[in-house]
This record gives C-alpha cells, structure tokens and sequence, in this order.
C-alpha cells in the first residue's frame, strides 16, 4: 500500500508540474520543487524530458544543488553540469560530504576538477584525493573519513568535555571509535552508551568489539551485504595494518542497494546502466543496437537448425506449428533457474554447493518436463490425430527443459568466473542453448519417428 501511494503521489506531482511547465507559470513549479528533499527532486529530473528538466532545474534552491547531483544517475547528472557555470558548480560541491564529493567530481571536467579542489582546504583537498584514489565500488570509495575517535585509558567524562569543547559532531555519527596509539581500531561505543555511563566510568571497560571492521579494498556489493547481514547502521574501515581510516553510514548502502536494483531491471532487458528515460534517441539506438545485434546472431543460429530439417517440415507441417512450445517451456525453465542461481551469485550463496544445485535443478526440471510433457503430448495427439506427434513433443519438451535447467546453473557461474555480468549476458547465451537444443531435439526426433 505504501508503495503504491508513493508511486501515485510522484505520478501527481509529475502530472502538476507538466501542467504549469505546459502553460508557462513557473510559480507553482518552484513552490512544489522547494517542498521536495533533493532525493526527491532527483528522481523528479529524472522523468522530465531534456527542455523540461533543464526548466526545473533553474529553480532548484542553489543549496541543494550538490545533493541533487549526488542522487541523479550518471547521464542526467552529466546534462546538469554543462548548464552550471564555475562558481554554480564549486558552490555545489563544498557542500557535499567527502564521499559524495569524490563521486561528484569523477564527473567534472578536468579544469573544473582543479577549481574544486583549489576552493577546498588542505586538510578537505587530501581527503578527496584519497577517496579519488581507492577503486570505484569499494569500501574506500564509500567510506567518509569525518569521524571521532577517541582512547580506551580516558574516561566518559573527559571524552564528554572533548565533545561538548567540539560543539558539533558529524552527520549520521551513532558511535565513537576506539584507537590505539598507531590509531589501529580498538572497537565502538555508542552515543547512547557514553551518556548513560558513570563519568569515571573508562572508555576499555565500554568497548564493543562485536563490530568487525570492514576492509578498505571490500567490495560495495559485500559491504552492503555485511550491513544487511548484522542490521549495521555504520561500520568502521580500516587498512590492511587495521589503521582506522573511515566509516560507512547506512545511507551510503542504501544507494549501493537501489543501484543495484537498477542494474537487475536493465539488465534483464539487456539495457546498459546508463539508459535513462530521456536519453537521446541517437545514443539510445546505439546502447541497444549491441545486444539486438548479438540476439540477431542466436536467432539466425536457431534458424540455421531449423534449417538442417527443412525436408522434415515440408512432410509434417504439424512439426512447425508445434516448435514453439518446445522453444517456450524449456526458454521458460531456464529463465526460472538462471535468474534463481544469479541472485544467489549476487547474494554469495552460490559457493561449494553447485553440484547439489546441478542435481536439485535438473530434478526439479525433469518432474516439470514430465508433467508437462503428458498434457502437451495428450493435446497435440488430439489435435493432429496422430499419437506420434504427442510422443515426439513430449520427449523433445522433457529433454529441453533438463537441458535448460543445466545452462540455467552453470551459464551464469561461468560467466561469472569470466568476469562477464551474467544478468547481462546470461539470458542471451541461456535462450540461444534452449532454443537451438529444444528444435534439433523436436526436429530429430520427428525425422527419426515420423519419416520411417
């Protein structure tokens, strides 16, 4: 219920917005874009058309410039930075976080780089260009290094004068981080904990150490697995020598997840991360013209099967209004398997146990095959009176759909191990093997059984 309100308020405020754009009074669009946080004007930009968006984007309040950019995909995010100017774009960036900033400015032009960087403080300038240093889509990317540490042998009251000597605290900071003089990370104690403990109480004897720090050079996709697995709102991250170098807070996981999310849905249409709703027509058609250009190979290699038995379908046209069933039910069990054993990928569940998952599908498979079979043989039998027809599509259908659940486990792991995304790839290869087996299978076996 929930997500359907939301999706029916943003299908509103779209539907205003379009009106006043449509008529010119600018008013009601810049009311309603101030009442929005930036995530939210974000995913609004994002449904606009390029005229339109570039409109609303003028009326953006210049203090949630930076956050917008953050929350905007890459090709929207890119449209909106050639309209800013150089003070518009520095202005955005300080108020960014270290993190954020560090994927903002991948972003900028070169000389655009240098006047950022050259408006920031030392102290900020070296942060980032430490940030810019990790790889993309780890723990080093992600993680902001603004954070308070403190030592085990003081005690809650000195730690809470630091704190109140500081004045303020970084956003999003739930806990304090303990050190060692090499500033190697101890263990955690929450706010909550410090202000209901003794004054003379020692920071050693509060430690939680149930916290495992999470490595600089960590994967984004396990970082937020780590944080769904233990319910983490932070986490500290440290270097190989376990010197403590910064934290990841829960928002930063939520965007890794909801990129992710993104990803999957284009991916099972083939469609390149950087696909957008309003991305030009020109370099739509050539993102896409990739993969219907693969998908045309795979189908002119099923047709060249097809082939092979052209004087077998001349003889049994029954044969060719059947085909499609074999190619649909075995299309259909591997899309179930493949997409079972890419999330399991995705989620680190697919380790050790592959050939228990070989037999379970193939299992699974083969019953469905069965029980399909008989229903599709008894039809097809009926229809063309002639029970050989029903016993060849039969055969050729359970033979299929096996057949479909192996390449649905071992096509994505394979891809997997090669480096290729199998979300991406997966079902190209998985439709081209079922397809191609499926018709020699039927085709040979209506050759075999039914030209004696």
């Amino acid at each position: 219920m929930a997500e359907h309100s939301r999706a029916d308020q943003a299908a509103r405020q779209l539907k205003v917005l379009s009106q006043a754009l449509d008529s010119g009074r600018l008013g009601p669009v810049r009311r309603l874009v101030n009442t929005l946080s930036p995530a939210e004007i974000a995913a609004l930009l994002e449904t606009l058309a390029h005229d339109k968006r570039m409109i609303v984007w003028g009326l953006v309040d210049p203090e949630d410039d930076g956050e917008v950019l953050v929350h905007v995909d890459d090709e929207v995010r890119e449209s909106l930075i050639s309209d800013m100017d150089t003070d518009e774009l520095v202005a955005a960036a300080e108020s960014l976080d270290i993190d954020d900033l560090a994927d903002l400015i991948e972003d900028l032009p070169a000389h655009l780089v240098e006047e950022v960087l050259k408006s920031m403080d030392r102290e900020n300038r070296e942060r980032v260009e430490q940030a810019l240093a990790y790889p993309e889509d780890t723990a080093g990317r992600l993680m902001n290094p603004d954070l308070i540490t403190v030592r085990a042998d003081v005690s809650v009251d000195v730690v809470l004068r630091y704190l109140r000597m500081r004045g303020e605290i970084p956003p999003n900071l739930n806990h304090l981080y303990v050190v060692s003089s090499r500033h190697q990370y101890l263990g955690q104690v929450s706010l909550a904990t410090l202000v209901t403990s003794d004054a003379d109480t020692l920071i050693n004897e509060l430690i939680n150490t149930d916290v495992a720090p999470l490595p600089v050079s960590m994967q984004a996709e396990d970082v937020a697995a780590e944080f769904a697995d233990h319910d983490l709102i932070s986490a500290p991250v440290v270097d190989e020598n376990n010197v403590l170098l910064g934290r990841i807070t829960v928002d930063d996981v939520i965007d890794i997840i909801r990129e992710q999310a993104e990803h999957e849905v284009k991916t099972l249409s083939s469609l390149s991360d950087d696909d957008e709703l309003f991305t030009p027509v020109r370099l739509a058609t050539q993102r896409r013209a990739v993969w219907l250009g693969i998908n045309l190979i795979t189908a002119f290699l099923a047709a060249w099967v097809i082939g092979q038995f052209e004087a077998t379908l001349e003889q049994v046209v029954a044969l060719a209004v059947l085909m499609p069933i074999v190619a649909s039910m075995g299309g259909i069990a591997a899309t179930q398997t493949s997409t079972l054993i890419i999330r399991g990928l995705a989620l680190g569940q697919v380790s050790g146990n592959v050939r228990r998952l070989l037999i379970k599908e193939t299992l699974v498979a083969a019953m469905n095959g069965v029980l399909w079979a008989l229903v599709v043989g008894v039809v097809a039998s009926l229809w063309f009176s002639r029970p050989m027809i029903g016993v060849v599509l039969a055969t050729a259908m359970v033979l299929n759909m096996v057949i479909a659940a192996l390449a649905g486990v071992v096509v994505p792991i394979l891809l997997k191990r090669l480096r290729i995304d199998p979300a991406l790839a997966g079902s190209v290869v998985v439709t081209t093997i079922t397809d191609c087996v499926g018709f020699f299978a039927f085709l040979s076996l209506g050759t075999l059984l039914l030209l004696r």
